[in-house]
């Protein structure tokens, strides 16, 4: 057995282990490993000749010992299938749960760039690249032909809605792989944006992994993961979920609406704005902009009186933001003198401040 799983292994060297890229197409979907059904390969057409006449050519007769070299070699590859426990089949979407730890912050379509165009192109041009799912991890619901998802939600939700049955590549997965598995798709292909990678980050320290392990899935070192749990930990995800993605909204613009979240009354101003129809009209961007105009605006500390003193500790006046407010205790015809200067007052302003300018 060994000797024939090498010689297997040695034949399909170059095939890769991982799923393949979006740009790729899929490879045939082969019946799950229950049913034991193989489809014979349709005979190869003829070559054409030049002016694109086929060729005829003389029937042929197989010899024993390469139809015994044929089955052996189908026999070794169903081997290596059953033991990696990885295969191509059709699933139903109905029957696939999301990852344990959810990667995007909405299903909502009317948040979800792109997932129209997803769903039209699924249906005009079929699926070209399959999701990866793994037998679920309920003893229960794995008996009832369920699975769970690494990948692919999006084609998975498309396919749903749609109706029709969705490409899958079925793997044996324990908790860290699928993780693993469903951070470094994300990271490839770069759809998830700064909030949604945070969450991300978030939810699987919550769920008991490794802080190493998170960071080898989502592909950051050790100061961005840093960045992203900092983001998470002040921002409500209520209020984050529903912004939505906001994927013109980067790291930082994040952190400083993160900033803003500094105490109950900034999420009582969150939760009354997400709740507006105004709000609820806009696209995820906006959506982002409007909370952090309402926050920013929270956030301009009121200005402060300050108090001016003779030289003999009288209080002259009281000055708050761009209002002086002259004492009771100050000289009479005071304010008329002050008045006169201050057309003065301000050239000297203007000179002093000049004279602060770098030269060129």
């Amino acid at each position: 057995m060994t000797k024939r799983k090498d010689r297997l292994k040695a034949l399909f060297a170059g095939e890769p282990e991982t799923a393949p890229a979006e740009s790729t197409a899929a490879p045939a979907p082969v019946q799950p490993q229950e049913a034991r059904h193989e489809k014979k390969a349709a005979p190869a057409a003829p070559s054409p000749t030049s002016n694109g006449d086929p060729v005829s050519e003389r029937p042929r007769s197989a010899s024993g010992a390469v139809k015994a070299m044929g089955l052996s070699l189908g026999q070794m590859a169903q081997e290596l299938k059953e033991q990696t426990g990885e295969r191509v089949v059709t699933l139903d979407p109905s029957h696939i749960e999301p990852s344990p730890v959810a990667d995007r912050l909405t299903v909502d379509a009317h948040l979800d760039e792109g997932f129209a165009e997803l769903k039209a192109s699924l249906e005009s041009r079929g699926q070209q690249v399959p999701v990866l799912v793994r037998r679920h991890a309920d003893a229960a619901k794995r008996g009832d032909g369920w699975y769970q998802a690494a990948y692919g939600h999006r084609r998975i939700r498309a396919a749903k809605e749609l109706g029709i049955n969705v490409l899958a590549i079925v793997r044996d997965l324990d908790d860290d792989a699928l993780i693993l598995a469903q951070g470094k798709e994300n990271a490839e292909r770069r759809d998830l944006s700064f909030i949604e990678r945070a969450f991300f980050a978030r939810s699987l320290i919550d769920h008991g992994f490794e802080r190493s392990l998170v960071q080898d899935a989502l592909g950051v070192h050790k100061t961005e993961m840093t960045r992203l749990l900092q983001v998470a930990d002040k921002v409500p995800y209520p209020i984050a979920k529903a912004i939505g993605p906001a994927p013109k909204a980067g790291r930082p613009r994040w952190h400083q609406l993160a900033e803003m979240f500094d105490g109950e009354a900034a999420e009582v101003i969150a939760r009354d704005e997400i709740t507006s129809e105004v709000f609820l009209a806009c696209d995820s961007d906006q959506r982002f902009q409007r909370l952090f105009t309402r926050l920013g605006k929270r956030k301009s500390k009121p200005a402060q009186k300050q108090t001016i003193k003779s030289r003999s500790g009288k209080p002259l006046a009281d000055i708050k933001g761009s209002t002086i407010q002259l004492a009771k205790t100050a000289p009479d015809g005071f304010t008329h003198y002050l008045a006169k200067q201050l057309p003065d007052l301000l050239a000297a302003f203007e000179a002093d401040k000049n004279k602060e300018l770098p030269d060129g």
